[in-house]
């Protein structure tokens, strides 16, 4: 039924931006960190090609388990819709299927969370505290923050929230219209996995190899929409649009990542300034010097478009494949 995953998704919306995040033992993707931490140990191994061959292991076996244990809770709600009942038992699972929809898929996508957190390392900057400033911003970022100088912790928030955008929002709302739940979780346990062990440093160059290219398949094709869409929510709240178009064609292939600088390019555009990570890259032309007021306009971009993501994107596919017969499964 169409009604399902349209209201599931506008429902997980919707509990985001009022709560954010559950405590860390409520929440999947912690489960999911926890799984791969356990796994991964396995891979060790003095041969690099052993090394690669055990990540690709640990991450199909993540895998199989995120998907037999959704696609059974998904196959457990469409048998309780097809059953023959009338009235209020038919209502009474039918909303109970959305409720159960809509805050399984929240847990993959993180707007308020990221907020909160990016507010966090504004709260410390402006009690000059940068060290304090430094560990929080270590908490969301790969680089090393030890000797960031302010401007460049401030960046580093600010590209965080740009890249959060496809990959804990628009991301996972992207597999989410094509696979349903199933796919949502296929990402969000993806870029749990490449966050966690996706690092190119000797430690992890090996066994993250898989999961880091997986999560550059997965978000060649959110990344530039989503990037099209936050020039939208540019257009809308009045910020140089123009500029932020440009950048992204010019800056977007810049990163070492395939993905992450469209909408970081996008975001400097936007805002006219300019993201810098030490010895790796310089996105945008504008100013150097990012304030409060800046931060304040990155958080209205990303909610604007995890929004418009939704009405643009996600409950149109939706319907069309609806129409097709695609989401008769859920």
């Amino acid at each position: 039924m169409i009604v399902i995953p349209i209201f599931a998704v506008i429902l997980a919306l919707a509990i985001d931006f009022v709560f954010g995040d559950p405590k860390n033992k409520y929440h999947p993707t912690v489960w999911i960190g926890k799984l791969v931490s356990k796994v991964v140990s396995l891979a060790r191994s003095n041969n690099p090609i052993s090394e690669k061959l055990g990540g690709t292991i640990v991450v199909m076996c993540v895998l199989v388990i995120v998907c037999i244990l959704i696609m059974s809770l998904v196959f457990g709600l469409k048998y309780l819709n097809n059953l023959e009942v009338n009235g209020f038992s038919k209502i009474l699972i039918l909303a109970s299927t959305i409720v159960v929809t809509g805050i399984l898929l929240k847990t993959t996508i993180a707007i308020k969370g990221m907020e909160q957190h990016a507010s966090k390392i504004m709260e410390a900057l402006s009690k000059n505290d940068l060290d304090d400033a430094r560990t929080k911003l270590s908490m969301i970022v790969k680089r090393n923050t030890k000797n960031l100088d302010r401007q460049h912790i401030i960046s580093a928030t600010l590209e965080s929230i740009s890249e959060n955008i496809v990959d804990g929002v628009t991301g996972p709302l992207f597999y989410f219209a094509i696979f349903g739940l199933t796919g949502a979780f296929i990402h969000r346990a993806v870029n749990t996995i490449d966050s966690m062990i996706g690092y190119k440093t000797d430690l992890f160059r090996n066994i993250g190899w898989f999961g880091a290219n997986c999560d550059k398949v997965l978000n060649y094709l959110p990344s530039r929409i989503t990037s099209l869409v936050m020039i939208l929510a540019s257009i809308i709240l009045k910020e140089n649009w123009r500029h932020s178009l440009e950048i992204m064609r010019r800056d977007g292939p810049k990163t070492e990542s395939p993905n992450a600088g469209y909408p970081m390019a996008t975001m400097a555009g936007a805002l006219g300034i300019r993201f810098e990570k030490l010895d790796h890259y310089i996105l945008g032309d504008g100013i150097s010097d990012i304030t409060e007021t800046h931060f304040k306009l990155a958080v209205s971009i990303m909610k604007l478009t995890s929004i418009l993501f939704v009405v643009l994107f996600t409950i149109p596919v939706i319907a069309v494949l609806s129409y097709l017969g695609w989401w008769s499964f859920v």
